[in-house]
C-alpha cells in the first residue's frame, strides 16, 4: 500500500511539474497580431495607358488574390477625371473584372491622368479605413504621366508633405507604384523614400512586375 502511495504521489508531482512548464511556455507565446488591410488601387485608364491596362488590370487580380478573406479592396479608376469603381471583398473576381472592364474603356477623349486627384481621393480612403482598423496600402498601376489638366496631376513638390501627413494617422501606411518608367520611378523613390522608408514603399517597371508583388505581404506585415 505504501509502495502504490510513493507512486501515485510521484505521478503528481510529475504532472503538477509538467504542468507549470507548459503554462510558463504558452505564457510566452506571442499569438500573431495580424490586422486586416484595406488596399486602394489607383488603376490609370487615359487613353495614352491603354496599351498597358490589360496586364495591369490582370495584376490588380493577382494582388487580390495573394490578399485574405478578412482584408477589403477599394478601385479608383484615373483619367481625366477619378472615382470609385469597387469597393468590396478581393476575391470577388467577377465583380472587380465587371468593374474594371465597365469603366476603364478607351475613350480617345480620356487624354488626361489626374494622378493628383485619384491619389488624394486614395489618401481619404486610407484614413477612413485606418479609423475602421484596417492597415491601409495604396497601390498605383499606370505610366505615371502628367497629362492634362495641370491643377490634376501630382503636385511633385508637395507630394512628401501628403503622404506624411497621412503618416500621422496611419503610420503603417504602405505604397506600391507599379508599370511607369524607371525614370519616373526613380521619382517616387527619392520623394517618398524618406517617409515611407524601404519595406513601406515598393516600385517597379513593367519587367519585374511579379517579383515586386510577391514582396508586397511584407510591406503588409505579414
Amino acid at each position: 500500500m505504501n509502495k502504490k502511495l510513493i507512486i501515485i504521489g510521484l505521478l503528481i508531482l510529475a504532472i503538477s511539474i509538467i504542468g507549470k512548464l507548459i503554462f510558463n511556455a504558452a505564457r510566452h507565446i506571442k499569438v500573431d497580431d495580424f490586422k486586416p488591410a484595406a488596399v486602394i488601387f489607383v488603376v490609370d485608364s487615359s487613353a495614352s495607358n491603354q496599351k498597358g491596362l490589360n496586364a495591369q488590370k490582370k495584376t490588380v487580380r493577382q494582388i487580390c488574390n495573394i490578399l485574405d478573406p478578412e482584408d477589403t479592396v477599394k478601385i479608383l479608376r484615373v483619367s481625366e477625371d477619378a472615382y470609385l469603381i469597387y469597393e468590396g471583398a478581393p476575391f470577388n473576381g467577377s465583380g472587380i473584372d465587371k468593374a474594371m472592364n465597365a469603366f476603364t474603356k478607351y475613350d480617345a477623349k480620356d487624354y488626361g491622368t489626374a494622378y493628383g486627384v485619384g491619389l488624394k481621393k486614395a489618401f481619404s480612403h486610407a484614413l477612413t479605413m485606418k479609423k475602421e482598423g484596417y492597415m491601409p496600402a495604396i497601390v498605383v498601376l499606370g505610366d505615371l504621366e502628367n497629362e492634362g489638366a495641370v491643377e490634376k496631376q501630382i503636385n511633385w513638390n508637395t507630394f512628401s508633405k501628403n503622404v506624411q501627413n497621412v503618416q500621422k494617422y496611419a503610420p503603417d501606411l504602405a505604397m506600391m507604384f507599379l508599370y511607369a518608367h524607371p525614370e519616373k520611378l526613380d521619382k517616387v523613390k527619392e520623394t517618398l523614400a524618406p517617409v515611407l522608408g524601404e519595406k513601406k514603399l515598393l516600385v517597379s517597371p513593367e519587367q519585374n512586375v511579379d517579383k515586386t508583388v510577391k514582396n508586397f505581404v511584407h510591406a503588409l506585415d505579414r
